[in-house]
């Protein structure tokens, strides 16, 4: 026979308790303070790395006037997997990704560099933005890659 065990008990929280005392019944959410639609930060969706990827390979293929059979064989993938990872449906390994970036005459490094320069000019935007909030505005040279 099995015991009844409340829901309560196999819950795992995913944050710490807050050690603020809750005004409510228990398990309730505190109320948020209402902010004015002009006081709020804006809300900038950073570019996914595979749409800045895809777009790249994409950009260089039609740039050097081939076709996507053309450059999927000297990859040795299938043409619908790479036309995928050009628009960005796939996030591609990066083994694929340098087969693709050397049927284009590019190293991976070459790539990806392009990628997160399209990262660093699509953010830009919004950086002038929040340089007055403590953000820095600078600008990085070397690549930066984030998980």
């Amino acid at each position: 026979m099995t015991s009844h065990v409340p829901n309560e008990a196999r819950v795992i929280p995913l944050r710490p308790q807050s050690t603020r005392p809750q005004s409510g019944p228990p398990g309730a959410r505190p109320a948020a303070s209402p902010v004015s639609p002009e006081r709020r930060p804006p809300t900038v969706r950073e570019p996914l790395w595979r749409d800045l990827v895809g777009d790249v390979l994409r950009r260089e293929r039609l740039d050097q006037e081939r076709t996507l059979k053309e450059v999927a064989e000297a990859a040795r993938i299938s043409m619908p997997y790479l036309s995928e990872v050009e628009r960005g449906r796939k996030e591609a390994s990066s083994e694929v990704l340098a087969a693709a970036a050397g049927a284009l005459g590019l190293g991976l490094g070459d790539l990806l560099a392009r990628a997160q320069g399209e990262l660093v000019r699509l953010t830009s935007r919004h950086t002038g933005a929040r340089a007055g909030r403590g953000t820095s505005g600078a600008r990085f040279d070397g690549m930066c890659l984030a998980a």
